[in-house]
């Protein structure tokens, strides 16, 4: 199992749906998308010097137990989760939530990828610094990996999202993978004008 695969593993998907009014195949298939656009929208702040550091403060601030026995989603604070999606995305938000909700059929919408995405920052978060920490429990502390070890998890999660469909790499090959070409297309743009910001 890939660390990607691991990382999708810890995503609690029926409480989602339940949350989101879908059934467990349309959250899953919206969570499989969203999860490597979070990453990188992630990877982006992260080698950004102005904002990394603010990335691994949101990394060290989520709650150490939340990964621990199955993730239960009242300890998801959303509220939380739109902030990091707002920071994260800036005012490319609304292009991203829209591009995301072509993935996957009629069943998923902008604005379910909307509700979605601030479910899901902070367990993602909370799994890169579980990863900081060597798979440990203990607090993460901000600035102890640099924003290179953040980067690096990062990196090898994203590159975990693409060889596990037989892709070679790339952003955009990751995106396009995860969502069918055209919603790829838009959000690899979106996200390497993000990483371009360095």
């Amino acid at each position: 199992m890939t660390s990607f695969d691991d990382l999708l593993s810890q995503v609690p998907i029926a409480q989602i749906a339940e949350q989101l009014g879908v059934d467990e195949a349309t959250a899953k298939t919206a969570v499989g998308a969203a999860v490597p656009v979070l990453l990188g929208g992630f990877q982006a702040q992260a080698g950004n010097p102005e904002v990394g550091l603010n990335l691994e403060n949101e990394v060290a601030n989520q709650p150490l137990g939340l990964l621990d026995g199955g993730v239960d989603m009242s300890q998801v604070d959303t509220s939380t989760g739109s902030q990091i999606i707002d920071q994260t995305f800036g005012a490319e938000k609304n292009t991203v939530i829209s591009a995301l909700g072509n993935v996957g059929g009629s069943n998923i919408s902008g604005d379910l990828m909307g509700k979605l995405l601030p479910m899901l920052a902070p367990i993602v978060l909370a799994y890169l610094g579980k990863k900081m920490l060597g798979g440990g429990g203990a607090a993460a502390q901000p600035g102890a990996a640099g924003a290179g070890g953040l980067g690096d998890i990062l990196g090898s999660l994203l590159g975990g999202a693409t060889s596990g469909q037989g892709g070679t790499g790339g952003l955009g090959d990751i995106l396009g993978k995860a969502m069918g070409q055209n919603a790829g297309g838009v959000l690899g743009s979106v996200l390497g004008g993000l990483l371009g910001k360095k």
